[in-house]
């Protein structure tokens, strides 16, 4: 596994969370879920509205089946070993505060992306690896989820325990390792952004 470091002092557990694929039989319970839920609960939201909702399944259960086939093809054929699937949902309307009616929500993906980030370190913290994948087909997810027409359908989460890089198809062995990162001075600029 390759180290990553840190050009500038951070907590160690922000280098050692990473997207592995490679999972272990190891049953995944609600109870290992349960704090990765807690700590994403402690998200910042716009208006402390807290938009993010999380639709899982835990591997053979009567829901795991329609969660795994809303995955396209090449992430459920790993995905499928893990020991949990969740789906990340964000509300698409907000009632602001001192307003009666709910409106169009513009922060809600923001704000659930701040809540999954808190899931996966909290997760990477209990030992549990997480990977997100964009790659499932919208219609499907939002049927199994039961999303309707309220909830967006951000991204799907696999967790599981580690299992062995060499259990997973050879294409993918070789990526499963922690990935590098830009360079601060690549994404932060005092004052406007430079091409």
């Amino acid at each position: 596994m390759s180290i990553r470091n840190a050009d500038h002092p951070i907590d160690p557990d922000f280098l050692a969370r990473w997207s592995p694929r490679a999972y272990s039989p190891q049953e995944v319970t609600q109870a290992d879920l349960l704090p990765l839920f807690e700590a994403a609960r402690w998200a910042p939201s716009a208006f402390n509205y807290q938009p993010w909702r999380f639709a899982y399944a835990l591997r053979g259960d009567a829901n795991w089946d329609a969660f795994v086939g809303a995955l396209l093809p090449f992430n459920a054929g790993w995905a499928q070993k893990a020991g949990a699937l969740l789906y990340v949902l964000s509300d698409k309307q907000i009632t602001a505060p001192g307003a009666s009616e709910a409106t169009p929500a513009k922060w809600n993906s923001f704000d659930a992306g701040a809540a999954w980030a808190y899931l996966a370190l909290q997760g990477a913290k209990r030992g549990l690896s997480t990977h997100a994948m964009a790659g499932f087909d919208p219609e499907a997810a939002a049927k199994a989820t039961g999303a309707g027409d309220r909830y967006k359908v951000e991204v799907a989460v696999a967790v599981g325990w580690r299992g062995e890089a060499g259990d997973l198809p050879e294409a993918l062995q070789a990526r499963e390792k922690p990935s590098p990162r830009l360079s601060v001075s690549e994404i932060a600029f005092h004052g406007a952004l430079k091409a």
